[in-house]
């Protein structure tokens, strides 16, 4: 495009460049993020209070993706946290953490790296304070969660379920063949 006198020039008005406004560029972003469901645990309360053995902890994150209109998906990063001893359990925290994904135009191997390993990472910081807020909340010192790379768990997963598939083609003859 040329600027002569403040008139701009060369539009390109070429219709096999693409209508007006044509969005073709693939995009993913977050719509909004919000707690689905909390529970918070304190079964032996006041008596745990008094205990003085050091706890197991117990920590399970799960994801989960659910297609909620045709651009729109919800993760959930569902985070189970437990703290025992053998007098009893301290706490259990059980945490649903979702948001709402967008995405235009990401091929389907994408969408689902996005939606297993990259929301999954955009949503943990805000889980993760969460749980540390629901724990203290609970009469404990804040359960403060390591950092988790989803990229590596969700390389790791895709690379066991390639093994499993591999492993299960060989383990069963195809038909005609037994």
């Amino acid at each position: 495009m040329a600027d002569e006198g403040d008139v701009l020039t060369d539009l390109n008005m070429d219709p096999a460049a693409g209508a007006n406004g044509a969005d073709t560029q693939p995009s993913a972003g977050v719509i909004s993020q919000y707690i689905k469901d909390l529970s918070v645990e304190n079964p032996n309360a006041p008596a745990c209070f008094q205990w003085t053995e050091q706890p197991q902890l117990d920590v399970q994150v799960n994801i989960a993706a659910d297609k909620v209109a045709d651009d729109v998906h919800e993760v959930t990063l569902k985070v189970t946290c437990t703290a025992k001893t053998s007098q009893g359990n301290l706490y259990l925290i059980d945490l649903d953490y979702c948001g709402l994904m967008g995405m235009r135009n990401l091929p389907d191997e994408h969408a689902h790296a996005f939606l297993f390993a990259e929301a999954p990472r955009i949503l943990f910081p805000f889980a993760r304070r969460v749980i540390a807020d629901a724990s203290r909340d609970a009469g404990f010192p804040p359960l403060m969660l390591d950092p988790m790379d989803f990229g590596a768990l969700y390389q790791q997963q895709l690379a066991a379920r390639a093994q499993e598939q591999q492993q299960g083609e060989g383990a069963i003859p195809p038909a005609g063949e037994a």
